[in-house]
C-alpha cells in the first residue's frame, strides 16, 4: 500500500518539530510557526525546528519552506546555520537527541490507521 503525503503531513511534522524545539529552547509554538520573525531566540527556535524537519523526517527544503509558510532559501539558510553549529559537541549532542526523538515519532497518516 502507497502512502500518499500530503500538506497537511507536512504542516503536521513542522508542528512535532516546532513543538520540540519550544520545549528545548523555551520559545513559544506560535512563534515559531507565526508569520512574523520575532526575537532573536524564536528566530533561532524556528531555525532548529526547520533543520529538524529536513533532517529527522526527510522533507525536502521546498515542503519544509510550504509547511513553515516561508522560502526554500529561509529554509536552506536555517540548516546551514544549525550544520554550521554542529561543530561545538556540547550543541552536536543537544541537537542530535531532538533529531533522534523525533525519528522515533510515527508518521502523522499513521495513527488515523492504528484509530478504532
Amino acid at each position: 500500500m502507497s502512502v500518499a503525503i500530503t500538506r497537511r503531513d507536512d504542516e503536521a511534522s513542522a508542528r512535532l518539530a516546532a513543538g520540540a524545539a519550544s520545549y528545548a529552547l523555551g520559545a513559544s509554538i506560535e512563534g515559531i510557526l507565526g508569520h512574523q520573525r520575532g526575537a532573536a531566540d524564536t528566530a533561532f527556535a524556528r531555525q532548529v525546528a526547520m533543520y529538524l524537519c529536513h533532517v529527522a523526517f526527510e522533507q525536502s527544503l521546498a515542503r519544509v519552506a510550504v509547511a513553515f509558510g516561508r522560502d526554500r532559501s529561509t529554509v536552506a539558510h536555517a540548516c546551514h546555520a544549525i550544520e554550521d553549529r554542529r561543530d561545538d559537541d556540547a550543541f552536536d549532542d543537544w541537537i542530535g537527541a531532538l533529531e533522534a526523538m523525533l525519528r522515533q515519532a510515527p508518521p502523522p497518516s499513521a495513527g488515523a490507521e492504528a484509530r478504532p
